[in-house]
């Protein structure tokens, strides 16, 4: 029989392995893990333990495993710093150490005087020797190499070398800087096909930039989906995080478009006029705009490329190499098999196997498809930032990137172990969420990360951080450490797993100060005090949202205590648009769904109490005045962040326009359209990109952040 409470062996190989057997959850309640959470999750480590002889073996093999390798998984360290890198050979044999840089260039590592008592591993007696690595390296990713008497090829690790702090953009050295926040389909136009797209987002930055004095647009993820139906609503569950989703690409702006013979060119405009007609549609069709897209964008693609266009396209294919290959080859056999991929023929779930690449040298035209496809959208997010910066933006596109991908994905299919499997990701119950979240999502092995060199990781990084002013990473403590929820268990029963975060991190902060960007941490919910700590002393902000900032007096905190690294707004994206907020939409919804885990009057009392508080403090500051208005208040809350320290102030476009509905209700599915609503004014009605525009709110919130308007 299996005790609910660890025995001592059992926690001593959790903790060995990063995983916990206890915690402090939202309400200060210290909780203690059940037995069967750890041994799955350790199971979904390849960690075996499920009998109390399987633990006491595991924790036999801990002290052995470094030595039955020659070099670590991987070294990261910062720039300065000297670390000893441990070398396993067999006892007796001559080893040396050098450094191949990034450059090409090669360095010769020094060995340091260090005796430790040789190890029998596996019958044979394995030495340690100890080398210390320079501490003048250039910035960057390099390779140790080992050259051990007696083998003919050197053993082989990375070494990554990043900043000590990440140095901020030359607008947020200088001062502040403000920006809008947009959920890019939400914003629509009459040039769109159902969804705000990519030329949408370029004409809202532009103006933004131009005519409100704005420094960025903060926008949704915009990585990649299903390439058939159901095409999955969340841009927070996406199929992969490396690549973007096509959904986005504004047809038009292909050039090779103009280049259609007449009979092609019309099928393009029929399509077009199909999708346009979707813009009427109370709810956001993601299927039924793909289904316009697609075909029209495979009308083009056949035309086929030339000159320049065709080398532009033949080097980015060379750039993104097997990544982008794997990706393609997923969405054509997704289009022929269906999903999951999971039921798809045995030898078709490994992407490494001989069937297929027989796929992929029998469906060439459908895979390279998927890589122009990526192509176009690498083109038109460079364009989209041009234009930004062009308009005066210091900063220009800040990208979301989120937590994790869907398990049913491409690269839960194309990255094979590296995630874990039998649980997924999720959030343990907070004031908001009150029973917890099960995000759906596999979590990255911090072992297999580790042994894959961060490949994986730097490459989606790079892909996000291309072309963009900066990135947020959406739950950034998952980079210290992510709640794992074992399969077919609720949310509260899961437990936290924590990660390498000087590497997590460290990779961040390199490849964030290689593109120029900013990085902004949601860092909400429940948080160590230290890991805030680290980000600040990393150069990474962290987010304070208005309605969550309390001081210790159970007062709203006052501005002049918002900390400096941040990005500070009045709401986000899983909260009620301000107006909705003040109403109390976020009750209401709560209530119908049967989410809330108190009676719906305290729970109300409560919301009514903390918003009744946050108006006194503005009233306190001559902010707002008795028996303000709506629009008012949203004025007084965006001029109160004003004060704050924050080197960065965000407002929602739907607070321009005054919508209250609210975009994303945590804890459900299928319960709520979330993200399938489009922007909509206090009543409700659909509101498009002209109309943001012309919102009279739009240049007093500017004004009120720092910014410029009309009048």
């Amino acid at each position: 029989m299996v005790s609910a409470v660890p025995s001592q062996t059992l926690s001593d190989l959790a903790h060995a392995h990063g995983v916990a057997t206890d915690y402090w959850d939202w309400a200060g309640r210290h909780v203690f893990v059940a037995s069967a959470t750890i041994r799955t999750v350790l199971a979904a480590l390849g960690v075996a333990a499920e009998t109390e002889d399987a633990v006491h073996r595991s924790l036999a093999d801990l002290a052995d495993e470094p030595w039955r390798h020659t070099l670590p998984a991987t070294v990261v360290c910062r720039e300065g710093s000297t670390p000893q890198v441990l070398v396993h050979v067999p006892h007796g044999a001559g080893v040396r150490v050098d450094l191949v840089l990034e450059s090409g260039a090669t360095r010769a590592v020094r060995q340091v005087d260090r005796y430790v008592e040789p190890r029998w591993i596996g019958g044979s007696l394995v030495g340690e020797a100890t080398f210390e690595v320079p501490g003048d390296l250039p910035l960057g990713w390099h390779l140790v190499r080992a050259h051990v008497e007696g083998v003919d090829a050197p053993a082989e690790t990375t070494l990554v070398v990043t900043p000590q702090v990440l140095a901020l953009p030359a607008g947020l050295r200088d001062g502040r800087v403000w920006g809008l926040m947009e959920q890019v389909y939400q914003v629509r136009s009459e040039r769109s096909w159902g969804i705000g797209d990519l030329g949408d987002l370029g004409d809202l930055a532009a103006w933004a930039g131009e005519d409100l004095g704005a420094d960025f647009v903060l926008v949704n993820p915009l990585h990649a989906a299903e390439p058939v139906p159901p095409m999955e609503p969340s841009p927070y569950l996406p199929t992969t995080r490396r690549f973007a989703n096509p959904i986005y690409l504004h047809v038009e702006d292909v050039p090779e478009l103009a280049l259609l013979d007449p009979e092609p060119r019309s099928r393009v405009e029929a399509w077009g006029q199909r999708g346009r007609d979707l813009t009427a549609r109370d709810t956001i069709d993601r299927d039924a705009v793909w289904a316009t897209k697609r075909p029209a964008l495979w009308e083009v693609y056949r035309h086929g490329l030339h000159g320049r266009r065709a080398r532009d396209f033949a080097r980015y294919v060379r750039s993104e190499g097997a990544g982008l290959l794997t990706f393609a080859t997923w969405c054509a056999l997704v289009e022929e098999h269906g999903l999951p991929w999971r039921t798809w023929p045995p030898d078709l779930q490994d992407p490494d196997s001989v069937a297929v690449q027989g796929f992929r040298d029998s469906h060439r035209l459908e895979v390279d498809f998927h890589r122009w496809l990526q192509w176009l959208l690498d083109g038109q997010l460079a364009a989209v930032q041009r234009d930004a910066r062009a308009a005066g933006m210091s900063v220009g596109v800040v990208h979301d990137l989120a937590v994790g991908v869907s398990a049913d994905g491409a690269d839960a299919w194309g990255l094979g172990d590296a995630l874990a499997r039998g649980v997924s990701v999720g959030a343990p119950p907070d004031q908001f969420n009150q029973l917890g979240q099960d995000w759906q999502q596999p979590p990255w092995r911090p072992d297999r990360l580790a042994q894959a060199g961060y490949g994986p990781y730097r490459d989606m990084l790079r892909t996000v951080l291309r072309d963009s002013g900066g990135i947020r990473v959406d739950h950034v403590i998952g980079l210290f450490r992510l709640w794992w929820v074992p399969e077919g268990r609720p949310a509260a029963e899961g437990t936290y797993v924590r990660y390498d975060h000087e590497a997590l991190v460290g990779i961040l902060v390199l490849e964030a100060q290689r593109a120029g960007a900013v990085v902004v941490g949601e860092d909400l919910g429940v948080v160590e005090p230290w890991a805030r700590d680290y980000m600040r002393e990393r150069g990474l902000l962290g987010t304070s949202i208005l309605w969550f900032e309390w001081g210790t007096d159970r007062r709203p905190l006052p501005p002049e205590r918002y900390r400096e690294l941040a990005l500070a707004t009045v709401t986000t994206h899983d909260l009620p648009p301000t107006a909705g907020y003040l109403a109390l939409a976020h009750v209401d919804l709560r209530d119908r769904l049967g989410l809330l885990t108190r009676p719906v009057e305290q729970e109300r009392a409560v919301e009514e109490g903390a918003i009744a508080a946050v108006r006194a403090a503005l009233v306190e500051r001559g902010l707002l005045t008795e028996g303000a208005s709506v629009a008012e208040t949203v004025e007084g809350l965006h001029r109160f962040l004003a004060a704050t320290p924050s080197r960065m102030l965000g407002v929602a476009v739907t607070d321009l326009v005054g919508d209250v509905r609210i975009i994303n209700q945590p804890g459900t599915q299928h319960e709520y359209p979330n993200w399938r609503l489009p922007l909509a004014g206090p009543d409700a009605g659909q509101v498009g990109l002209d109309e943001v525009m012309a919102a009279p709110l739009a240049a007093v919130l500017a004004r009120a952040l720092g910014g410029r308007g009309p009048g």
